[in-house]
């Protein structure tokens, strides 16, 4: 084989490994740029194509930022129902951030039910609202914390040289014990209410819920896109049992709605 040879195929391996190597790089590239192509389509007034980034990137990754920004171009474009979708999305992984909340409650007033929820002990009300304060992680974040702190004071409670230093070490232990015991029920709610969610949205223009799941039975109510309602029972392919916050219950057809 003549050297000419040696360097036509030396030339072609080096093509080879570039092509490779680009082909794997570009997807990292890309996925950096299109996060700036979103925010610039946005910006600039493209919301139809920022929603198609900011969905190629939630396939990446979930973020409550992401699904945030996604709503508010759906909103934007004249989407409310995808919109609403987004907002309960970003609101389920950042249930504390007061800007989510408010724009999703702004989306719902859009909506054509207008559902009054029942009425709850004010215990239940206030304890949801300390729960949805921040997400599971961060209440984990405070339980760590809680209990390290309780521990070190624990141990100055113990071998304090002072009365003052020990009451110290007991009452912040104390405290801080009680920090993390509520810490860690909240982190513990907020991660069964994540997994477990039955959260989930009318996609269709009007649904006619039934009073059994069967296409024949008895209308109950009809529903309209946006409604919020919480999926009871799955156990049928076709049908989904479904509550509304005023406490009405019924069936209706599995694929016109979507889950949260």
């Amino acid at each position: 084989m003549t050297i000419y040879h040696f360097k036509v195929m030396d030339n072609r391996f080096r093509s080879v490994l570039l092509t490779v190597f680009l082909s794997l790089c570009v997807p990292l590239f890309a996925s950096a740029v299109t996060k700036k192509m979103a925010d610039y389509a946005y910006r600039k007034g493209d919301y139809q194509q920022a929603i198609m980034d900011y969905r190629r990137l939630l396939k990446q990754g979930a973020s409550a930022e992401l699904y945030y920004n996604l709503g508010n171009a759906c909103y934007r474009s004249d989407s409310l129902t995808m919109a609403i979708l987004a907002y309960e999305r970003a609101l389920l992984l950042s249930p504390g951030d007061k800007d989510i909340r408010f724009n999703l409650q702004f989306a719902r007033s859009k909506t054509i039910d207008k559902l009054t929820p029942e009425s709850e002990v004010v215990f239940v009300t206030w304890y949801r609202g300390l729960v949805n304060i921040t997400n599971a992680n961060v209440w984990a974040y405070i339980s760590i914390v809680s209990i390290i702190l309780a521990l070190l004071l624990v141990l100055v409670y113990l071998f304090a040289p002072r009365v003052l230093w020990r009451k110290v070490g007991f009452f912040g232990g104390m405290t801080f014990f009680v920090f993390f015991m509520f810490s860690t029920l909240f982190a513990w709610d907020q991660h069964h209410a994540f997994v477990n969610r039955s959260g989930a949205i009318i996609m269709a223009l009007s649904v006619n819920v039934k009073k059994t799941p069967s296409a024949n039975a008895e209308d109950a109510f009809i529903l309209h896109e946006g409604t919020r309602v919480d999926v009871t029972d799955t156990n049928m392919k076709s049908w989904r049992g479904i509550r509304l916050p005023d406490g009405r219950e019924g069936w209706m057809p599995s694929e016109q709605l979507e889950m949260i």
